[in-house]
């Protein structure tokens, strides 16, 4: 039977309606429209996917509570809304900021939705949802630590919940949402940390901007303050449509034999301000709760699926520039975008409090504007007419960027020196008809930035290095009855290892290690229209974060046939820490 790349596509999403993980205490509707509460924590024998990752810490005062919005209906392809008012008895300044999501889709049949959230054109928060089933209506709670949003939130703003959701006689689950914001007063045990003074979104008009090609950009004009001393962008590269297994593709010249996309197997989101290359992000590959297979994410769902965090791009070299007082131009875009790519980015302003104006200059700069990755094809036909081998496809970046800020403190001179280095390495055994066909990827995306504060005789460094290791081993198989299997497994990471110091002496470190492994043989019927059952559900995630002043959370969790069957706290702390 001969199986068309766009089939393909689309087998590896049929939805077989699937649930959601628990962290804190959720309020969501029942069947009736009233709120239950549901456990905060992962439940042993539960469908409801669950995720090791961990809550927010809060400080100790009470918090002022605004609601965003309040079990609201998601049921049309449309955005929804919403204002925002300061709280009146929480004027600040505040120690922290958190945003709580609780969401819940009723039972039946529907896709995974991109979710997100803006006030004042600000991106707030960015996730997917859950698939239900038929049997199975599943809520789940996100938090994000929204601290460094700060200045949006000092005044009244409009914004949009973006839910984009069809309902109809096919795709019956209907979304639920409550969006609340906490704002904890400062005091003396809980002090206001240091915030941005202006955050410049850069994005649609309180929605996220698609990027469906390489040449497509996402730009914002600002005038930055005169005293802006530091400037960082948290971005997100969401990859959707043919891009939504980028993982998977392959160069353009052998989609046909490999039955994949194209553009290769290697996506970077690349930042420039005038013009110019400016930094450089890697793309993370989320998996959401339908992708691949469905059942791989039952109960436990891929890293951050429901809770996508932003990269942060350091620009701090640019700073000096950027307070001149003229306007400048920050854009993003995300090399072989194929189809499509939804973006959303916060360009974050810090300022000198001390000094009404500042001055400064870029002094080196040797990124440059694109990424040369290297294709390695090894690839031929078996005596079957297979195809078979190896496709891989690599890219390394080294690059510095300088400048310098005359400011209130000083000549303050920093040096971002960064290493980028992906790799993507496919092996395919690949009948002539399409079917059985074998695609076992494995792939590494590491940065490794030095990052360096001179003022005077004063050394601060920072010593970076985040890693996305990604392993998926995918198999479909024809069955004597004419019906197809197919079998995958899947293994995803998040490591970062962070570290300072002062003239060489440390002054603090964390380390975050992140891990979901899961497998699944689903069961396809003939016309490859629906999956008729599946067997040896499986998976596994654990989450462990230290630091060097004793902080320690840890969780692991496993599933099997689809139930949550173990969860374990604490494992390697000293005490228990949440």
């Amino acid at each position: 039977m001969d199986i068309s790349p766009a089939a393909l596509r689309i087998l590896r999403r049929l939805t077989a309606a699937l649930g959601v993980g628990l962290l804190g205490f959720m309020m969501v509707p029942n069947s009736e429209g009233q709120v239950v509460t549901v456990p905060s924590t992962p439940v042993i024998g539960s469908s409801n996917p669950a995720t090791a990752e961990p809550p927010v810490s809060r400080p100790s005062t009470q918090p002022c509570v605004v609601t965003l919005f309040s079990n609201e209906e998601f049921g049309d392809y449309s955005a929804h809304a919403m204002s925002y008012a300061p709280p009146a008895a929480c004027p600040g300044p505040w120690a922290k900021v958190v945003l709580t999501m609780d969401f819940t889709v009723t039972a039946g049949r529907q896709f995974d939705r991109t979710a997100s959230l803006y006030l004042g054109n600000a991106n707030i928060y960015f996730g997917t949802t859950a698939e239900p089933r038929a049997t199975l209506s599943p809520s789940w709670h996100i938090e994000r630590d929204v601290t460094d949003l700060t200045p949006v939130f000092k005044t009244a703003e409009s914004g949009q919940a973006v839910i984009y959701n069809i309902v109809d006689s096919t795709y019956t689950g209907i979304i639920y949402a409550t969006a609340k914001l906490y704002f904890y007063p400062a005091n003396f045990r809980n002090p206001p940390p240091v915030v941005p003074q202006v955050v410049v979104p850069v994005s649609g008009s309180n929605n996220t901007y698609t990027l469906n090609t390489g040449s497509d950009q996402v730009t914002a004009t600002f005038t930055a303050p005169r005293n802006t001393i530091k400037a960082y962008l948290d971005v997100i590269s969401q990859s959707q449509s043919s891009d939504e297994f980028w993982y998977q593709c392959v160069p353009n010249n052998v989609t046909g034999p490999l039955e994949s996309c194209g553009n290769t197997a290697f996506r970077e989101t690349e930042v420039t301000i005038d013009g110019k290359a400016a930094g450089v992000a890697p793309v993370y590959p989320w998996i959401y709760t339908g992708g691949i297979d469905p059942y791989l994410w039952e109960p436990i769902t891929g890293v951050q699926t429901l809770n996508m965090k932003p990269y942060r791009v350091d620009l701090t070299p640019f700073a000096g520039v950027l307070s001149d007082g003229n306007p400048h131009t920050i854009g993003i875009s995300v090399f072989n975008a194929h189809s499509y790519f939804s973006e959303t980015a916060n360009l974050l302003l810090y300022t000198d409090p001390f000094r009404a104006e500042t001055s400064g200059a870029l002094e080196e700069n040797t990124l440059s504007p694109a990424p040369t990755p290297a294709i390695t094809e090894n690839l031929s036909k078996n005596s079957a007419g297979d195809t078979v081998g190896t496709v891989s496809v690599d890219s390394v970046r080294n690059f510095t960027l300088r400048g310098y800020v005359d400011s209130s403190f000083g000549r303050v001179e920093t040096t971002v020196a960064e290493k980028v280095h992906f790799n993507n390495t496919q092996t395919f055994d690949v009948a002539a008809a399409g079917i059985p066909e074998v695609q076992n990827g494995v792939q590494t995306s590491t940065v490794s930035q030095k990052t360096t504060e001179q003022v005077g005789i004063l050394r601060k460094q920072r010593d970076l290095n985040v890693s996305f290791p990604l392993t998926v081993d995918y198999s479909l198989l024809p069955d004597p009855d004419g019906t197809f299997s197919q079998i995958v497994s899947v293994d995803q990471g998040y490591i970062v290892q962070d570290a300072t110091s002062l003239n060489g002496f440390p002054t603090g470190s964390s380390n975050t290690q992140e891990e979901v492994k899961s497998s699944d043989t689903s069961f396809i019927n003939s016309s490859f229209t629906a999956i008729t059952g599946h067997t040896g559900a499986q998976s596994s995630a654990s989450y462990i974060f230290t630091d060097s002043t004793g902080g320690c959370y840890s969780r692991q969790l496993t599933s099997a046939d689809n139930v949550l069957t173990s969860v374990v706290n604490g494992k390697g702390c000293p005490t228990h820490f949440w």
